[in-house]
């Protein structure tokens, strides 16, 4: 055995050849972590809201833009944007636009308005009537877009002009203006507006907190701030339920698929047309809960609600890390992208920036959201 071995080392002969170490192979490589972080879609919005915070830390740190009423307002406005922005983002995943979202708005503010106004419908009747009206119309987008297989920027786009004239022709029609109000005192007595789209949550915890002396209160006793408003509870509900069903369920993964070449999903056996019909009806479902929530929040509808939202949740939807092309984004980028116009919106207020400058660093954000988000993705294709 000594012999052998010894044999085995002697300079004339050959070492056995050593396998191949998994490092070697290209496709096993390890992927820095500073490069799986680049390579998320939500870096840049993730990035920009940490810039836009530390700006305003700076310039309006202490104007009372970071009290907890300040913080209520700017997440307020977030919030209305960041749900049609969660609709926007998934859809545009799946490789499609909705350019009627904004019109969306203003006619089921008018189905919940009119019914209960004009008719006298009960107020849950009108609210039911409206969602139901709004996914079908989400419906007809979609199997319109699949049946003729238009691009969904024109057939949306269509929509946001029939329902913008709709929304303006039945205003005028019942009440002669073109705002209908008097729906407040009746969501404050209606069964479902008061249980979920009128008022604020955790009422009892701010309760507690300004009778310990944590938050600020009134000069009866009562709390500044009453509780978290609703639609900032309907926003995180929502973004948690997206989030879920975009990277945790086989419907999330058609969504990519779909965007990413809806031809090969089609012959792998992804259900395109039930994908694509599907997202329409919940980026309708979206738009309708932005109008009952301002609805029964305002006390009125108007025909000129949501005009340019659609723009605007695109621009969250894009800050966020979505691609034009589909195939790639993020519902927690387009939340971040929505928070970044809330506190942007709201910030320039505490400032003494004029707030005419508030659609240039929109524009200037989305311009350098979409130039970051093609960088990474080329340098991140080419390293693979």
């Amino acid at each position: 055995m000594t012999a052998l071995k010894s044999s085995l080392a002697s300079p004339g002969m050959t070492p056995p050849l050593k396998p191949a170490q998994p490092a070697d192979d290209e496709r096993v490589g390890s992927t820095s972590r500073a490069r799986q972080l680049f390579s998320r879609p939500e870096f840049a919005s993730i990035s920009g809201t940490v810039l836009v915070f530390a700006f305003f830390i700076i310039t309006a740190g202490d104007s009372g833009m970071f009290n907890l009423d300040g913080v209520v307002n700017w997440m307020q406005v977030a919030s209305y944007l960041g749900i049609i922005a969660i609709g926007a983002c998934v859809l545009m995943i799946a490789g499609e636009f909705d350019l009627s979202i904004g019109s969306m708005i203003g006619f089921a503010g008018m189905m919940i308005a009119i019914p209960t106004v004009y008719f006298q419908w009960p107020l849950w009747a009108a609210i039911v009537f409206a969602f139901a009206g709004s996914m079908a119309l989400g419906w007809l987008n979609g199997y319109i877009v699949i049946r003729t297989r238009l691009p969904s920027f024109i057939v949306t786009l269509a929509f946001l002009f029939i329902l913008r004239g709709l929304t303006l022709a039945l205003s005028i029609m019942f009440a002669n203006r073109t705002i209908v109000s008097g729906v407040g005192e009746l969501a404050a007595h209606d069964w479902l507006a008061s249980l979920l789209f009128q008022g604020n949550v955790a009422t009892g915890l701010f309760h507690w907190l300004g009778s310990h002396g944590w938050i600020a209160v009134l000069d009866d006793g009562s709390p500044l701030v009453k509780g978290i408003p609703k639609v900032i509870a309907w926003w995180l509900v929502l973004a948690a339920g997206a989030a879920f069903v975009l990277s945790r369920t086989r419907f999330g993964n058609w969504m990519f698929a779909v965007g990413g070449d809806a031809n090969a999903a089609k012959n792998v056996g992804v259900p395109v047309r039930k994908v694509k019909i599907s997202l329409f009806v919940f980026t309708a479902f979206c738009a309708c809960l932005f109008a009952t929530l301002q609805v029964c929040d305002i006390g009125s509808a108007a025909a000129d609600r949501g005009m340019q939202k659609e723009f605007e949740a695109i621009i969250a939807a894009v800050i966020g890390g979505a691609l034009l092309t589909g195939g790639y984004g993020s519902v927690v980028g387009a939340c971040f992208g929505a928070l970044i116009f809330g506190v942007v919106q709201i910030g320039i207020t505490y400032t003494n920036i004029n707030s005419d400058w508030f659609r240039v660093f929109l524009g200037v954000m989305l311009l350098i959201a979409v130039l970051f988000n093609n960088f990474v993705r080329s340098r991140v294709t080419e390293s693979r």
